[in-house]
């Protein structure tokens, strides 16, 4: 039997059959998922997956919601691009192609936020064009295979792990079930050829695979070369009038793009600016303690500050020009706000109300 093949046969016997997204060659379930797993485990999107549709049964429902609502549904997923361009996505399906994805990969490549591997995944799974997916468990499972050596995101590298990919399909039975085919690369990625500790005594392919012949699977696929992970620093203010909080939106670009975030100063002198914006310049900001948010390229360092107000600024009349608002602290779970951030106001909320941590 061919490469392909054996997967097929492997993934109708011991692959994955259970996960909301199979069974179905609806395209927006598939899109969906197909960009929620991007960079994220399965047990991770597996609650978002459901959340969502819950909320947004279908493209046209999801096309129609507003930025904040979509946001709000994936805070804490991470990668918040993702989320913006879902929503692009959603209204140029609806607007362009009448509600409906297109079938051909390359079409569906030219909406908002979809790559290569995504549209081919959607082309396969639902429309069963005969055509390759590579996304990382792919990319292992090919370079451990067949020898491939070279950082997988170099271009002479990619290029040379789709030739194969084609090539797989071409040499496969000419009935070869597309949909087996695509899901049984990514389940036997994910379940058998692992990053570590991969169980080749399971795997269909173990016979012919360069990497358990050499025994070379802990060198395959070639590591990129690590950098050391620059640590930046940020100082937030907690500005709180009884049981609601000021936030503001975030700009697109740049981290937690379009999310609701805190107030942002880099001194003492920028504090005590903002004190006067708001009209606390009699009140002291509290220092809270510190911490870390991981992202992938940096970490970022946290200083948080508390500072009460005993009356609502005036600045509440003039309405949000600068995409400001007071958040009810009930309603920090809806709303927009990037994971740390959510922690830290939980931890306000939970506390404020018996001095322990504003320290009155």
């Amino acid at each position: 039997m061919q490469f392909a093949d054996l997967i097929v046969a492997w993934q109708k016997n011991h692959g994955r059959h259970h996960l909301p997204w199979q069974n179905t060659q609806d395209a927006y379930k598939v899109w969906l998922s197909e960009i929620m797993l991007q960079q994220t485990q399965v047990a991770t999107v597996i609650p978002y997956y459901e959340r969502f549709l819950a909320a947004f049964p279908t493209i046209h429902s999801l096309a129609a919601a507003s930025r904040d609502e979509v946001l709000a549904l994936w805070a804490g997923l991470g990668y918040y691009a993702r989320a913006r361009n879902l929503h692009k996505c959603a209204q140029a399906v609806v607007t362009q192609w009448q509600g409906e994805f297109p079938r051909q990969a390359q079409d569906i490549m030219s909406l908002p936020g979809i790559g290569k591997s995504t549209a081919h995944a959607i082309a396969a799974f639902c429309f069963g064009a005969k055509t390759p997916i590579m996304d990382g468990n792919v990319k292992r499972i090919f370079t451990r295979y067949y020898g491939i050596e070279g950082q997988t995101n170099k271009r002479e590298i990619e290029n040379r792990l789709w030739e194969q990919a084609r090539e797989n399909i071409e040499r496969a039975d000419k009935n070869l079930d597309m949909p087996a085919y695509t899901q049984g690369q990514m389940d036997l990625g994910a379940t058998v050829c692992s990053r570590s500790k991969p169980k080749c005594d399971a795997c269909p392919l173990q016979a012919s695979c360069y990497a358990y012949r050499e025994n070379r699977q802990a060198e395959l696929p070639t590591p990129k070369t690590r950098k050391a992970v620059p640590v930046r620093s940020v100082n937030m203010l907690v500005l709180q009038h009884q049981d609601r909080v000021l936030i503001q939106q975030r700009p697109e670009q740049g981290i937690w793009g379009g999310l609701w975030s805190l107030p942002e100063f880099h001194d003492e002198q920028a504090l005590q600016s903002l004190q006067n914006d708001w009209q606390q310049a009699q009140q002291t900001a509290i220092k809270l303690a510190a911490f870390e948010h991981v992202f992938t390229h940096f970490r970022l360092h946290i200083q948080p500050y508390w500072l009460k107000c005993s009356h609502l600024p005036l600045r509440e009349e003039n309405g949000n020009p600068d995409r400001h608002q007071w958040l009810p602290l009930e309603q920090l779970e809806t709303t927009a706000l990037p994971a740390p951030i959510l922690k830290l106001l939980q931890g306000v909320h939970q506390f404020s109300g018996t001095g322990d941590l504003l320290g009155s």
